[in-house]
């Protein structure tokens, strides 16, 4: 003992006193003690230790000086051995001591009422934390280091549930207002990321093959590895579970935005154990471990004040450090949805909880699909899987997806930690030189929750649709050009793969058939799903799934499948099939897709670019949500369908392929142009690159006109109310009651995206690009860069995302009014002066084009309204895209309340219409 320990303690004999009793009395549990406790006088025991020596124990100065000891201790000995020892036996008596805390008054005022000592308890965990971290250097250790160091952490943790509250929402109060919650944040990460080495190493198969011969002691020592691991994760994941440590979490550098959970995170995702594939215990703590760091995941990701897939991605190393993270999270999928429920034998011996590891890595990829720096990483990693999904045999795929029950299912479990018994067992094994004397130590689960079986087949399947959903999704402005149609493309190509290795315990469809099994197993799924509305998923989500069918539909060609099994056959393990053989297609230079892509309310996104000519034209009053309505059929013109169906093949066409299956689309659709381009003379398509993406994630929309509308008046009164929590709450609660439930998170997303829409916007009002650097195309055939564009359809109802900005406004001249200029988007009406008689273009509030016209008045009254203080302007819409009969913004039986009405009551259609929806447009 070194002299320095005196000062902590107040002489050196009373330390050495406390190192006697803490070594002979740690083996006492708490009911032993509370025995000895109500015999006792004056609360001094009578002890009799091993050796026949009858010691008298102050139970009430032990639980005073007992904390400030081990502090002492910890600064003043050498990092050994010994030392983990002797922290783990005090730590052991002290956990028992807060345990009679409750039953004897003199302990409770001394242990939990008295705020000095409460200090020292938790100084001393935090600093056991810090030491233990000086432990990196034995993580090849193969001796007693691992199980001391791996016990005294967990060990640790549910000393603050002894000491401060077993009620975790109160523990993370307390723990987040303490000035060193960072530190603790920290250190706590490291030690559990320490732990999961050893046990890393300890699974290792150079570990295993050195311990072959007593592999009962090895699977022992691994099985109580797994328990403190999983105890030790299980402490931070149940804190994270609980708001303010997750708010605190999320805003600390070192975890979050360097990494520093997605380093925990990966470890746990690797481990593997399959040299104890016949453990159960192992093979379902291993089970368990994932989806507890998965779930620590999923808590950080939903959070509502910081975006941490934001922070991830703030840094270059983060962010390939958690797309790794997703990597590992797509393995696991693959391997449990790889193996067929009905072919999993029970296992003999006792049956442990799993785990949510599964339902926790759908969650997670739906949330890693929805976001954009992941989307096309998921896509190119998932893709192939997912097409193998779609190929099973009908039976096999409607008792995967589209059934209520399945024969197995995960359960999930919390895992009651018993610190006595596990410093025990520590201290035990290494004491001992064989432990095969020594029994193993089991734990009690704890069901989490009372999820029924169908709510969890249910909940599997819509986060199976979403996922879908997510890839194949492409909003403007938020996803990257070369995005579009990345998924449905890989996918096409991928099904001309031979799916039974990625699931060889399934059947499957080869051959001609496969097109219609594919297709039978999308329309199943599109059956089931529309049942799960709106429970457990939204409309949005079925429409974005059916919009995936129809155009999988369009392109599948069932003669390829054909083509590509009798190429299999003759060259085994080649991938001979033309859509194989190519590069995937470079989708910045692709000829275009007359297919609009769904957008943030289930419709179609019109492109960034438009064409007008008098084919187009055709499709007037054909409204896309139609075609996504109509699963049976096809309204779209039919001209306007084939070359649809030929710009998807030119797509699909590899750009290094010189087939002829390419070249015929290429000379079928320039045949298909020249047939229908009898008015056009010298067309020219002006492309608008779209901006660098601000925000990541894809919006849904979470709210409707009404709701926009009243939220855009409201900001009129309050333009900093992203600023104000309260004021952003009270709006939430108000809009749900004008629509589906707006929560305070959702409404702050959304007054951030918009700010930062309308400031790009800003950023980009300036003269348009010089005639150089525009695409042209004639009409003689599609060219390199020339982009078509789907008509205008009247009453379309496209939402936008809400991070994205209003779509491009090039446009050609159209064949209906040669006399039209061409416009260009000159900037929002709110940041470029507006004047009567500029050329404008007018949106609803979620972005979608309505018409053309003039400004007629920018200042002043109109019928009794002030546009200053309404923020609008006063329009004449010479060229209306809507349905005549939509009600206006700022309806009046004066000015009528539609735009028909309007033009009846003032002899042309004037309206008034928010500034902030108008844009400045100026001739080219």
């Amino acid at each position: 003992m070194r002299q320095g320990e005196g000062e902590a303690i107040s002489t050196v004999e009373q330390a050495i006193d406390l190192i006697s009793v803490v070594k002979e009395i740690h083996g006492l549990n708490s009911q032993e003690l509370n025995k000895l406790l109500r015999d006792s006088e004056n609360f001094t025991i009578h002890f009799v230790t091993e050796k026949g020596l009858d010691v008298k124990i102050d139970v009430e100065k032990l639980a005073g000086f007992l904390p400030l000891h081990l502090i002492a201790v910890l600064v003043s000995s050498d990092r050994d051995e010994a030392l983990l020892r002797y922290l783990l036996c005090g730590i052991r008596i002290l956990h028992s001591l807060c345990e009679l805390a409750p039953r004897h008054t003199k302990l409770e005022q001394i242990l939990l009422d008295d705020v000095k000592v409460s200090e020292q308890l938790i100084d001393l965990v935090f600093y056991v934390l810090i030491v233990l971290n000086d432990y990196r250097q034995d993580i090849h250790d193969s001796g007693p280091v691992p199980v001391l160091l791996s016990a005294l952490v967990a060990c640790s943790f549910y000393l603050l549930t002894g000491c401060i509250s077993s009620q975790w929402q109160d523990l993370a109060l307390v723990m987040v207002a303490h000035p060193k919650v960072d530190m603790f944040m920290d250190v706590a990460c490291r030690a559990i990321h320490l732990v999961v080495r050893f046990l890393q190493n300890k699974l290792s198969v150079q570990h295993i093959e050195i311990c072959v011969k007593s592999s009962s002691t090895t699977e022992s020592m691994v099985n109580y590895l797994c328990q403190q691991c999983e105890a030790s994760l299980q402490f931070l994941q149940l804190l994270c579970q609980q708001k303010p440590f997750r708010e605190r979490l999320l805003k600390n550098k070192e975890l979050c935005g360097k990494g520093g959970i997605l380093f925990l995170a990966q470890s746990i995702l690797k481990l593997h154990a399959p040299d104890f594939a016949e453990s159960s215990a192992i093979v379902a703590a291993l089970s368990r471990l994932k989806a507890k760091v998965l779930s620590i995941l999923l808590h950080l990701c939903e959070a509502e004040s910081i975006s941490y897939l934001d922070e991830v991605a703030s840094s270059p190393a983060s962010l390939d450090l958690a797309k790794s993270v997703a990597f590992e999270v797509l393995e696991l999928l693959k391997t449990g949805l790889s193996k067929n429920p009905k072919h999993l034998s029970a296992s003999s011996d006792r049956t442990y909880p799993m785990g949510l590891l599964q339902l926790n890595a759908m969650r997670l990829a739906d949330i890693f699909s929805d976001d954009s720096n992941f989307r096309s990483y998921i896509t190119v990693y998932f893709t192939e899987f997912l097409s193998a999904i779609f190929s099973l045999s009908h039976g096999d795929f409607l008792s995967m997806w589209c059934s209520a029950d399945l024969p197995v299912r995960e359960e999930d479990a919390t895992l009651y930690y018993e610190v006595f018994a596990a410093a025990g067992w520590a201290l035990d094994s290494v004491s001992s030189s064989d432990l095969s004397n020594t029994s193993n130590l089991e734990f009690t689960f704890i069901p989490n929750s009372n999820m029924s079986q169908a709510s969890y087949v249910h909940q599997r399947t819509s986060l199976f649709v979403k996922i879908i959903a997510n890839l194949d999704c492409f909003v403007p402005n938020i996803c990257e050009e070369q995005e579009r149609n990345l998924f449905l493309h890989k996918f096409l190509g991928c099904l001309l793969m031979d799916p039974s290795k990625l699931l060889p315990s399934y059947a499957f469809i080869t051959g001609p058939q496969k097109a219609s099994a594919v297709q039978r197993n999308l329309r199943s799924l599109l059956s089931h799903a529309e049942s799960l509305i709106p429970t457990f998923l939204n409309m949005e989500d079925l429409q974005l799934l059916r919009v995936f069918f129809d155009n999988l539909q369009l392109l599948m060609n069932p003669s390829e499948f054909e083509e590509n099994r009798v190429q299999d056959d003759r060259s085994l393990g080649g991938c001979s099939s033309p859509l194989l053989r190519r590069e995937p297609p470079n989708l910045n230079n692709r000829n275009g897709n007359l297919k609009e892509e769904m957008s943030e309310n289930s419709a179609f996104q019109e492109e960034h670019f438009y064409v007008r000519n008098s084919h187009m034209d055709q499709a007037d009053g054909v409204t896309r949500r139609d075609m996504i309505d109509d699963k049976d059929k096809s309204i779209t013109p039919s001209g306007l369908k084939e070359i649809d169906r030929d710009v998807q093949n030119v797509e699909t066409s590899g750009s290094d392929t010189s087939s002829t299956k390419g070249k015929n689309a290429v000379d079928k659709l320039a045949e298909r142009q020249r047939e229908n381009a009898d008015v056009r003379e010298d067309e020219k398509v002006e492309t608008v690159q779209t901006e660098e993406k601000h925000r990541r994630k894809r919006k849904r929309t979470i709210m409707n006109d009404e709701q926009v509308t009243i939220m855009e008046r409201a900001l009129l009164d309050e333009p900093e109310m992203q600023r104000n929590t309260a004021l952003i709450q009270s709006w939430a609660d108000k809009l749900s009651h004008h629509g589906s439930e707006v929560t305070c998170s959702q409404l702050r997303n959304w007054l951030n995206n918009r700010k930062a829409r309308l400031a790009r916007l800003s950023k980009d009002a300036r003269p348009p690009p010089e005639p150089d650097n525009a695409f042209a195309g004639k009409q003689g055939g599609p060219q390199q860069g020339h982009s078509l564009s789907a008509p205008d359809s009247p009453g379309q109802e496209t939402t936008p995302s809400n991070t994205r900005g209003t779509r491009s406004m090039s446009r050609m001249n159209t064949s209906e009014n040669p006399m039209a200029p061409e416009f260009v988007d000159y900037g929002a009406a709110e940041f470029v002066q507006c004047k009567p008689g500029q050329f404008i273009v007018l949106v609803d509030g979620r972005g979608q084009e309505i018409g053309k016209g003039k400004v007629h008045q920018v200042q002043g009254k109109w019928w009794g309204k002030s546009l200053e203080e309404s923020g609008s302007c006063v329009v004449d819409v010479v060229d209306l895209k809507a349905d005549r009969w939509v009600k206006l913004p700022y309806p009046s039986e004066s000015t009528g309340t539609s735009f028909e009405d309007a033009e009846k009551k003032l002899g042309v259609m004037r309206v008034m219409w928010d500034s902030n929806k108008i844009f400045m447009l100026r001739p080219q």
